[in-house]
């Protein structure tokens, strides 16, 4: 097995990234067998698709790179990386870019979701980034990709260039990756709408749970957390139409490793004044020693960028010889 997945270094990691994706990175880094292998990478060249301020988008780097390996990527057992410093991630997407379809691209909704109304303004890079996604996934030979839901037709587009490439070249150079869709990944909701994602992008601090906030900061955004003035119910059946009091519980229990069900056996019955302050309590317990690391790594960016230099060699090690076989494939002399 061979995994890949990358997270783009813009903004503070907050409580969904954790749930949603990183702790199932450090659970799968954890567990691979002998012979398996997971690279993880910043991806600072799929964040330039919009502009980027240069001296931030080294900072982010960093941060994220700090982040990952509070949270548990051990570059002892994965390969971290940011992906600028393998440019064999430009090279065979452009080789990509000249296999994949006008019309696959014209269906990829992200690009009319972030291009908005200006699509005629939107960058070149911001159309054609699924074909670098591939390029990322296919330049390993990945077997598996963690994906959540939005990340799927992205998957698919991956799938399909590696299916014309292997058939126009007469080769099986490219293996089709499979989609990992973690049991454990919990979409997590705005604390100030049940009905929109945690998202980095939200303009207010309050939606969401950063990984790098203070305890008193982390307890003070539970508690005024939104919610309704119903007690919490006996049994999930209850939650059915109340997003805000779902959202909560769900991050209890994926945290404490408990099912809806536990939480609300425990909890059922009483109102959030409460069981707020007890989800405070296991967040800052969950979170504090991550918060302590990432500050500790921080204060060594020459060790954080040693640790990205020497991902980055093992990567190209790889990446070298699939670039080989491709341009050998192709007919480049």
């Amino acid at each position: 097995m061979l995994i890949v997945s990358g997270i783009q270094p813009t903004g503070n990691l907050h409580l969904g990234n954790y749930l949603g994706a990183i702790r199932n990175w450090v659970l799968m880094q954890d567990a691979l067998e002998a012979g398996s292998r997971a690279f993880f990478f910043i991806a600072d060249m799929h964040a330039i698709t919009m502009k980027q301020d240069p001296a931030n988008l080294r900072r982010s780097t960093r941060e994220i790179a700090a982040a990952l390996m509070a949270a548990g990527i051990d570059p002892a057992k994965s390969v971290l990386f940011n992906q600028s410093q393998v440019m064999e991630h430009a090279e065979l997407a452009w080789v990509l870019g000249c296999t994949a379809r006008i019309g696959w691209l014209n269906r990829m909704t992200q690009f009319k979701e972030k291009s908005g109304k200006d699509r005629e303004g939107a960058s070149v890079g911001l159309y054609t980034y699924p074909v670098l996604q591939a390029a990322d996934v296919l330049l390993y030979k990945a077997t598996h990709v963690p994906v959540g839901e939005d990340q799927k037709q992205h998957l698919e587009l991956a799938r399909d260039t590696a299916t014309k490439f292997n058939n126009d070249f007469e080769r099986e150079l490219f293996p089709l990756p499979e989609p990992i869709m973690p049991p454990q990944a919990l979409r997590v909701k705005s604390l100030r709408d049940g009905t929109a994602k945690m998202s980095k992008s939200d303009p207010s601090d309050q939606s969401r749970i950063n990984l790098i906030d203070s305890a008193e900061d982390i307890r003070n955004k539970v508690k005024r957390a939104k919610t309704d003035p119903e007690p919490l119910p006996a049994d999930e059946k209850g939650l059915e139409g109340r997003l805000e009091a779902r959202n909560l519980v769900e991050i209890y229990a994926t945290l404490s490793g408990r099912s809806i069900g536990e939480v609300l056996g425990e909890f059922g019955g009483q109102g959030f004044g409460a069981f707020k302050p007890a989800l405070g309590d296991l967040l800052v317990e969950k979170l504090a020693p991550m918060n302590d690391r990432y500050r500790e790594l921080l204060a060594n960016p020459a060790a954080i960028d040693a640790a990205l230099a020497e991902g980055a060699e093992a990567a190209r090690s790889v990446a070298r010889e699939t670039m080989r076989e491709v341009r050998d494939a192709v007919g480049f002399l």
